[in-house]
């Protein structure tokens, strides 16, 4: 599904913040991404999104090179993946059943549609009863939650999370996590990229680690070990 082909990114400084990196993530499965701060995992969710292109390699997502998709066909190409970030992006003044259905009002859908799938995803999260509530009412958890529930709105295909939980206490990361748990089941791909030891020696799950923009380790069932 996901294939990072001798992938290398580098910027203007002499350092590459990706040299020679290579893997496959296939359909349904969930993966850490962990490594020490410029260890280069955000840098491989910018290209995997199109935000960045590499400068040599190639980045596949179903066969298709990333960086090859048209200016014009990146909106398509997004929703098929939903991101979540450590800051929670959401809009103030808006409702956490707006926040969400703003996506889709952007893009046009009719009212019933929406209505239907904001409905959907936060059953998902367990915010049915939260959805009048506006951003500073909300506890941390639950504004992640949202920030997720957003991100599925358009029932993508992957879910990246970038260091979900890096705000939250030990109790909100464990909710978000398990959340995290259940959309996998549901048959999203989740790749988390975190440095939370805690976090991905508990998923016993497949780690990548990265360690200055190489691939150090890809275990099927990892922990988390820096050197």
């Amino acid at each position: 599904m996901i294939s990072f082909q001798e992938v290398t990114k580098a910027y203007d400084s002499d350092k590459a913040a990706l040299e020679n990196v290579s893997f496959e993530i296939e359909q349904g499965e969930f993966v850490s991404l962990v490594g020490k701060s410029g260890a280069g995992k955000t840098t491989v969710i910018r290209l995997l999104m199109a935000e960045e292109r590499p400068t040599s390699g190639k980045v596949l997502f179903e066969g298709k090179n990333v960086a090859e998709i048209s200016s014009s066909r990146l909106p398509e190409f997004r929703r098929e993946i939903g991101a979540i970030f450590q800051d929670y992006k959401l809009l103030p003044f808006k409702t956490v059943h707006e926040n969400v259905a703003y996506v889709m009002e952007v893009m046009g859908a009719e009212d019933k549609d929406i209505e239907r799938d904001v409905g959907e995803v936060l059953e998902i999260v367990d915010l049915e009863d939260r959805k009048n509530a506006f951003p500073v009412q909300l506890s941390g958890g639950e504004k992640q939650r949202v920030a997720i529930a957003r991100a599925l709105i358009h029932r993508p295909r992957v879910l990246v999370a970038d260091e979900p939980t890096g705000n939250l206490d030990p109790y909100h990361t464990e909710d978000i996590v398990r959340i995290l748990r259940n959309i996998n089941k549901l048959g999203t791909t989740v790749l988390l990229a975190t440095h939370d030891k805690g976090v991905v020696d508990k998923l016993g799950k497949r780690v990548i680690t990265l360690d200055e923009g190489r691939v150090v380790r890809d275990e099927e069932k990892g922990k988390f070990i820096l050197s």
